[in-house]
C-alpha cells in the first residue's frame, strides 16, 4: 500500500515562499513518480508539478506554466519525500496542495498533470496568499 502525507502549507502574503513536503511510504521500487497538484475553490483540481525517477534514467521534472520560475520541484537522496519551493507567491496560487505517488514509464512524461496516472494521493495541505 502506499502512503502519502503533505505538510508545509500555510498563509503568506503576495511575493512570500512556503515549502511544501511530502512524505511516501512505498514498497521499495513501486513508486517512480511523484506530482503536485492543487484545487482552488470552485475549480478543477490542476497539475502543478512532477518528478518522474525511473531507475536507470535520467529524472524528470515538469511544470505547469503558470507555476514555472516560481515553484522548485526536489527529492531527497533516499527518493522517499520530495519536496516544493514556492517563491513569489501570488494571491491565484492559494489553493490546497496534493501531493500524489505513480509509477509510470516515460511515456507519461508528457501527460504527467493528468491524474488518473496517479494511485496515492495525499490529503492535501492549504496555501493561502493574501494580497
Amino acid at each position: 500500500e502506499v502512503q502519502v502525507v503533505e505538510s508545509g502549507g500555510g498563509s503568506v502574503k503576495a511575493g512570500g515562499s512556503l515549502t511544501l513536503s511530502c512524505a511516501v511510504s512505498a514498497y521499495p521500487g513501486s513508486v517512480n513518480c511523484m506530482g503536485w497538484f492543487r484545487q482552488a475553490p470552485g475549480k478543477q483540481r490542476e497539475g502543478v508539478a512532477s518528478i518522474h525517477y525511473p531507475i536507470g534514467d535520467n529524472t524528470y521534472i515538469a511544470y505547469s506554466d503558470s507555476v514555472k520560475g516560481r515553484f522548485t520541484a526536489s527529492q531527497d537522496n533516499s527518493k522517499n519525500t520530495v519536496y516544493l519551493q514556492m517563491n513569489n507567491l501570488k494571491p491565484e496560487d492559494t489553493a490546497m496542495y496534493y501531493c500524489a505517488a505513480a509509477f509510470v514509464g516515460p511515456q507519461y512524461r508528457l501527460t504527467w498533470y493528468k491524474e488518473g496516472h496517479y494511485k496515492a494521493w495525499g490529503q492535501g495541505t492549504q496555501v493561502t496568499v493574501s494580497s
